[in-house]
């Protein structure tokens, strides 16, 4: 009988934190998710003049939330003089290849997707480019018809192949968030409400959901359930919801359902001062 083969030891993760992948990335990725982007701003700039990046993706990583930061605080121009500072993205420089002291066994691009991706979006951000709107209402029902039949089969066939970075639920939602946009074309308002609770069941933090359900109430001229439904969900999740569409549409709302809404509406606004991330833009809130 063969003897087993001598066991091996598992290998071990080289980082055992963030801040074991690039400087003080824990620190970063904290600001972030707080959406403290001035303080990231002000964090690189200061890593940068003390020297204290030394490796390659050390640079490139702080590069990169830079360059994310400046789009989120909606200062294009100063993104785009970031992302010019590499020149080429496809350099040599910035390939693991070439440090092999320091990257052994490993090739390809250390630029991470993020800077690329808002590279390719900055000459529309820059332009003020606006995406078009079809006006078309039966145009608008037969593209929306399409798409939702062409997931709800996909679904049916249990084929999420196109959409496989989606999760289950995430999928599902995609499939009721369509059929709904059917109805609302349609102005069968009671129909696409029952689609989008469908959708806040499954996931409750489906802002989408949460916000389109609450302008189907509006028009239904439930008023007062259609603020209800915004206002817990900002009371619930607030760093998830806090969006300025969907404050945009509860001020509406207030606008039309009380007299002395502008009060109503400052004191939103405060109480976003407390919540919002930097990149939030509070004159949303039309106060």
């Amino acid at each position: 009988m063969d003897e087993p083969p001598p066991a091996t030891d598992r290998p071990t993760n080289q980082f055992g934190s963030l801040n074991d992948l690039a400087h003080e990335l824990a620190s970063l990725e904290d600001l972030a998710i707080r959406g403290s982007w001035r303080s990231i701003i002000d964090k690189v700039s200061r890593n940068r003049s003390l020297n204290l990046l030394i490796s390659p993706h050390d640079h490139l990583i702080y590069f990169s939330y830079n360059v994310l930061v400046l789009s989120k605080l909606r200062r294009f121009a100063d993104a785009s003089n970031e992302i010019d500072t590499l020149d080429d993205f496809n350099s040599h420089y910035y390939k693991y290849e070439t440090y092999p002291q320091l990257y052994q066994n490993r090739s390809g691009s250390m630029i991470p997707f993020s800077p690329r991706f808002i590279h390719a979006q900055l000459p529309m951000k820059l332009e003020n480019r606006r995406e078009g709107v079809y006006s078309d209402a039966d145009w608008g029902y037969r593209r929306a018809k399409v798409s939702f039949n062409r997931v709800e089969i996909m679904l049916n066939e249990g084929k999420n192949d196109v959409y496989s970075f989606l999760s289950e639920v995430q999928f599902r939602n995609l499939v009721n968030r369509n059929k709904a946009l059917v109805f609302l074309v349609g102005k069968d308002y009671v129909s696409a409400v029952r689609e989008y609770e469908e959708c806040i069941e499954r996931d409750h933090t489906d802002v989408v959901a949460i916000n389109n359900k609450a302008l189907c109430l509006m028009y239904l001229r439930d008023l007062s359930d259609s603020i209800k439904v915004l206002e817990k969900a900002l009371e619930r999740m607030p760093t998830i919801a806090l969006d300025e569409t969907l404050v945009i549409n509860l001020c509406s709302m207030y606008e039309l359902a009380y007299v002395n809404h502008s009060e109503i509406k400052r004191t939103l606004s405060n109480w976003i001062v407390h919540v919002a991330p930097d990149d939030f833009d509070a004159s949303c809130t039309r106060v």
